[in-house]
C-alpha cells in the first residue's frame, strides 16, 4: 500500500460546467456512432458489390478473350487442313490421278513415326490372319 504524508493532498476537483460539456461530447458521440454505422455499413456493403461486380466483368472479359483465341485457334487449324489436303491432292495428281498401292504403303509408313516404342502392329499374313505374339510380354 502506498503511504501518504499530510503534505500531499490528493484532490481531485471537477466543476459542473466540465462535466456537463463532458457528457454532452460522449453524448454526442454515441449519437454520432448511431447514426453513422449504419451508414457506413450501407456503405462498405454498396463498395463490396461494386468490387463484386468489378470482378464478375473482368472474368467474363477473360472468357470472352479465351473464346476468341480457340476461334482463332481453330480457323488456324482447318487453314493447315485445306493446305494438308491440297497437298494430299497435288500427290494423287503426280500419281496419275489414284492412289496406287505403293503410295498408300508409303503414306502408313510416314504415319508410324509418330508412334511410340509401345505401340504393336499385327501385318496380316498370306492367309489374312494375324500374326499373335503369344510369348511377346513373358519374360
Amino acid at each position: 500500500m502506498a503511504n501518504y504524508s499530510n503534505n500531499q493532498n490528493l484532490n481531485f476537483h471537477v466543476d459542473g460546467k466540465s462535466l456537463v460539456v463532458t457528457l454532452i461530447l460522449g453524448v454526442c458521440l454515441i449519437l454520432g456512432l448511431m447514426i453513422g454505422i449504419p451508414y457506413y455499413k450501407v456503405w462498405q456493403q454498396e463498395m463490396d458489390g461494386k468490387a463484386e461486380f468489378s470482378k464478375a466483368e473482368q472474368n467474363r472479359r477473360i472468357r470472352v478473350e479465351e473464346a476468341k483465341a480457340n476461334l482463332e485457334a481453330e480457323k488456324l487449324n482447318a487453314q493447315a487442313e485445306i493446305e494438308r489436303a491440297k497437298g494430299a491432292a497435288a500427290a494423287i495428281k503426280i500419281e496419275n490421278g489414284s492412289l496406287t498401292e505403293n503410295y498408300i504403303r508409303y503414306l502408313w509408313v510416314r504415319q508410324q513415326k509418330d508412334l511410340n516404342d509401345k505401340t504393336v502392329i499385327y501385318v496380316p499374313t498370306e492367309a489374312g490372319m494375324p500374326i499373335m505374339e503369344s510369348t511377346r510380354l513373358k519374360k
